[in-house]
């Protein structure tokens, strides 16, 4: 461990050197003249500061000062003020600018070195201690970004499950989030909020997991009855993302249940409209909408990129919120398409 000595008088210095170099597990700096302690304390990092008060150019309150800033709180190094001013006002004044402890002039050498040996007992300690806390710390990032990345895996492979009901391949959902997040880009949101809605997007239908086969693959067109079942895939999916306690949860149901409402309140299933549906669900049904009239069908042929803008364009203001179709429209040339 080492230990940095500030004091003006030879003969200190040479006492203290002699008493202290003979534990060789310690490595002894020391300087006569205190405008060097800034450069000494930053270089060597010392674990004990043995310091005198009255000095030539700066004293030991004005060093004390210097080291309080240098350590601005973190991993404190204590300090022992070397002194014969035993009066309260000195020893005050000290304390008040970090000093641990005191050793009274003329020094007593075996006073010198139990003190010493025990605030370095206590430094390594200290140090011990910090390592094991850095130690936790990393092991809780790791713990951390390991839950993250599995509770991210259950959410795609959630939104998966639901795509595959009527979209084999899954591609489906990856146009969706690669394009929100685009979109949310484009809208000026911030990268938080950018990276949940590329979280989320791909659960918009997760509620088609509770639809009939008999209606949700039906090769012909649906009754109106049963498109009013289909419709209900809004209220399953939020139901099943319900109660979530992290932002990634609560803005997949605000999808998952607003994602086919309108502009123009004539949506389901609560016949929103306006600001008040969801900002990520009226990105989402953008998205979305684009990416079924891009993709083939069974039921019709894929609708060109141009053909599909031309479409949402003329749906702004009665489905689309008009803000979100404009940025649409600005980064056509970078949407995904089947």
């Amino acid at each position: 461990m080492t230990i940095l000595l500030i004091d003006d008088e030879p003969a200190n210095v040479v006492f203290l050197e002699r008493l202290l170099r003979k534990d060789e597990g310690l490595h002894l700096i020391s300087t006569q003249d205190p405008r060097e302690v800034t450069g000494l304390y930053l270089r060597h990092h010392p674990d004990l500061v043995l310091l005198d008060l009255h000095m030539p150019h700066l004293d030991g309150f004005e060093v004390l000062e210097q080291l309080q800033r240098l350590d601005r709180g973190n991993d404190l190094v204590p300090k022992v003020v070397l002194t014969a001013d035993a009066t309260p006002e000195a020893r005050h004044r000290a304390l008040s600018l970090g000093a641990k402890d005191f050793l009274t002039k003329p020094l007593d050498a075996l006073e010198v070195l139990l003190r010493v040996k025990n605030h370095l007992e206590t430094r390594r300690l200290h140090r011990a201690l910090q390592g094991e806390n850095s130690l936790l710390s990393e092991i809780v990032r790791d713990r951390t970004q390991e839950l993250e990345a599995a509770r991210l895996e259950v959410l795609d492979r959630l939104a998966r499950a639901a795509e595959y009901r009527d979209d084999e391949t899954g591609e489906h959902v990856k146009r969706v989030a690669a394009n929100a997040a685009r979109l949310a880009e484009a809208l000026g949101l911030d990268f938080n909020t950018v990276d949940v809605i590329r979280h989320t997007a791909p659960l918009h239908d997760v509620g088609k997991i509770g639809i009939s086969d008999l209606i949700l693959k039906k090769p012909g067109k649906l009754t109106p009855e049963e498109f009013e079942v289909v419709k209900t895939h809004t209220v399953i999916g939020a139901g099943l993302l319900a109660g979530g306690r992290t932002e990634m949860l609560q803005v997949a149901e605000r999808i998952a249940r607003s994602h086919h409402e309108r502009w123009d309140g004539s949506g389901y299933p609560d016949g929103l409209a306006g600001e008040a549906i969801p900002l990520e669900a009226r990105i989402v049904s953008v998205v979305d909408v684009f990416d079924a009239l891009t993709s083939k069908r069974p039921y019709k042929r894929a609708w060109t990129v141009e053909e599909a803008l031309a479409e949402i364009a003329a749906q702004a203001g009665r489905q689309f919120d008009p803000r979100i179709v404009e940025a649409l429209l600005r980064i056509q040339t970078t949407l995904q398409v089947e």
